[in-house]
């Protein structure tokens, strides 16, 4: 008996140790799940925090973005004109003005080959889609064919985007794509480097052009690897591509507005005392050679470019106008107007080849007259977009030739030896053996800026047909090279 009892008081003491343990295991799983409730409590709240500092975040940059907007769009209202006197210029001059100083501002001076930072970028496509919105409300009408509920058709007119801006904007937008990745992806490379123009100079590197304000090009001892000397290659012909395709499109935008009066009336009389004596010889020979031409012009400086340049665009619309004019259908008249078209169409090659071969011309005084003339937002709006990409393609390229050139010095410099029989401040091109040792900065040049050797240039008869001539055809327009 007394067995049992002791039996029972062990069980009852077993039974409740069990519940004191299992009260306790309750005890910590609740303890458990409040932390965990807390801690998630706690990175809710975190996220919720995060969510709210980035609304906040966004709204305030949309704020900023607004008032930006709201400037930017109330000087294009006024003209350029703060005072609101009504004085200010046109809306297409407004607008040419505002795309040429954002991209001024934006692009600066380009001077080293590296990508363009973050918030700059970012600046440019914001602020250039901005302007560029203006062409979505130029339209015009179009005819649709509408079906009615009855199933009759008819022929209605509805409002498209005007045929020049649907092609040229988003053309013009790739090419804007192409030209800053192009300068992205500098952002790896290891194989040049630029030195500052204030380093000592056995620390400097080479400076291709007289632009002492540009920072040094170095290259390694021997010059670039093949592999990133092809790749440049390929980075220039992106930025040729970009150049010539925003060159075209600009000179047709050009060609399409009109010819103000006021540069009509500062016209001299005739071709002649436009061009001068000596050049108008030079035009008007029985055999007409454009590079023989130019090579005994001197082209010095930008300046005398420049002046010439002006010269031909005045002595065509010079002579254009002439032939224009209504005159008298005699055999001695209709033999003037044939030999005027003939000196045009030599005038309007010189003119083209002076464009392909010096890229980065400021505007002539016809283009600036046109442009400050020009009362169509759509013109101004490709013109200076354009314009713009065009300048900064020209100046990728320039780049990209300096360091090509440093390039080409480092293998000169790495190929010397002292039994070298080269002339001296020539570039030895080849081996002994007749082998091309590397390739050098002539190989590169992508621009259409070479004359071809031993060759005849037969000029057109002088009772060619008229034509007028486009930027977007090929360079032999009023000529032929005959080898």
């Amino acid at each position: 008996m007394a067995d049992e009892e002791q039996t029972l008081e062990t069980h009852e003491e077993e039974e409740e140790t069990m519940d004191v343990e299992q009260s306790t295991t309750d005890v910590e799983k609740s303890a458990d799940v409040k932390q965990e409730d807390s801690s998630t409590s706690d990175s809710d709240k975190s996220t919720e925090q995060e969510k709210s500092e980035t609304v906040k975040e966004k709204l305030k940059t949309g704020f900023v973005d607004l008032e930006q907007m709201k400037e930017k769009f109330s000087k294009l209202l006024l003209g350029e004109d703060m005072s609101g006197g009504g004085k200010g210029v046109s809306s297409a001059l407004a607008l040419s003005n505002a795309i040429t100083n954002l991209a001024a501002s934006v692009f600066g001076e380009q001077r080293k080959l590296e990508p363009m930072p973050e918030d700059r970028k970012m600046r440019w496509r914001k602020e250039v889609r901005w302007l560029l919105s203006v062409t979505d409300h130029i339209v015009e009408f179009v005819p649709y064919q509408h079906t009615a509920r009855d199933g009759s058709n008819m022929e209605i007119m509805v409002t498209k985007q005007r045929k020049d801006l649907l092609m040229n904007i988003p053309a013009l937008q790739k090419l804007d794509k192409m030209l800053t990745d192009c300068l992205d992806n500098f952002k790896d490379q290891k194989e040049f480097w630029y030195v500052s123009k204030d380093a000592n100079e056995s620390e400097k590197g080479v400076q291709r052009s007289d632009k002492w304000w540009l920072p040094t090009v170095k290259v390694p001892p021997g010059g670039l690897s093949e592999e990133s000397r092809k790749w440049m290659q390929k980075q220039k012909d992106c930025a040729n591509q970009v150049l010539k395709a925003s060159m075209a499109i600009n000179a047709e935008v050009l060609a399409e507005m009109e010819i103000p009066e006021n540069y009509i009336d500062d016209l001299p009389k005739n071709g002649r005392d436009s061009l001068g004596d000596a050049i108008y010889k030079s035009i008007t020979v029985e055999f007409f050679d454009p590079g023989q031409f130019l090579a005994t012009i001197d082209l010095s400086s930008e300046h005398k470019i420049l002046d010439l340049k002006n010269k031909m665009e005045a002595s065509i619309v010079i002579w254009k106008r002439k032939m224009h004019q209504k005159e008298s259908r005699s055999w001695g008249s209709s033999m003037k107007m044939e030999k005027r078209e003939l000196f045009e169409e030599r005038a309007e090659t010189v003119l083209l080849l002076l464009k392909q071969r010096f890229p980065g011309l400021p505007q002539s005084s016809l283009d600036i007259c046109k442009i400050e003339s020009n009362k169509d937002v759509g013109h101004a709006v490709l013109e200076s977009y354009s314009r713009v990409l065009e300048s900064l393609a020209n100046t990728v390229m320039n780049r990209i030739e300096d360091v090509l050139y440093a390039d080409e010095l480092a293998q000169n410099e790495a190929n010397k030896s002292p039994t070298s029989d080269h002339t001296p401040g020539q570039t030895p091109r080849h081996t002994p053996t007749g082998t091309p040792t590397s390739t050098t900065i002539s190989d590169f040049m992508g621009l259409l800026n070479e004359e071809p050797t031993n060759a005849k240039v037969a000029t057109k008869p002088i009772h060619s047909s008229k034509r007028s001539m486009s930027y977007y055809t090929p360079l032999g327009l009023s000529f032929q090279i005959v080898t």
